[in-house]
């Protein structure tokens, strides 16, 4: 795997990743907003969490990071790009910690090096 081709494939999961937060902070604000009126309907609870911008946002980012993997998809090998997938696992459980202050567990933090140990073996295996 070239250096380019694997700097999409990061770049793919990160985005994903970020996704992830974003939608995670877009339906808590979205639910946060209609917590103080729980006779509200159940169409308008999901209506505001489908537009809640940081939603909205989310699911864009999604649609380029899917763009991007179909990109790598078209270039490498199905048995080497997808493993990364779990790259971002790790970046997922990594921000949920740093920026929504998320609780690492010991049990947590030994299968994220599991995860990581299987990327990078996956990456050198090329």
């Amino acid at each position: 795997m070239t250096l380019r081709l694997l700097s999409l494939v990061l770049f793919s999961v990160s985005l994903s990743a970020v996704a992830q937060l974003l939608l995670k902070v877009g339906v808590e604000r979205a639910g946060a907003a209609t917590a103080a009126s729980e006779a509200a309907p159940i169409v308008q609870r999901i209506s505001d969490m489908l537009f809640s911008p940081f939603v909205l946002f989310g699911l864009m980012t999604y649609a380029f990071g899917t763009l991007v993997w179909l990109f790598v998809l078209a270039k490498a090998p199905l048995s080497v790009a997808y493993p990364f997938v779990g790259a971002g696992f790790i970046l997922t459980a990594l921000m949920g910690a740093l920026i929504l202050g998320e609780q690492l567990s010991l049990l947590r933090v030994s299968g994220i090096l599991l995860i990581a140990i299987g990327c990078t073996c996956v990456a050198r295996s090329v």
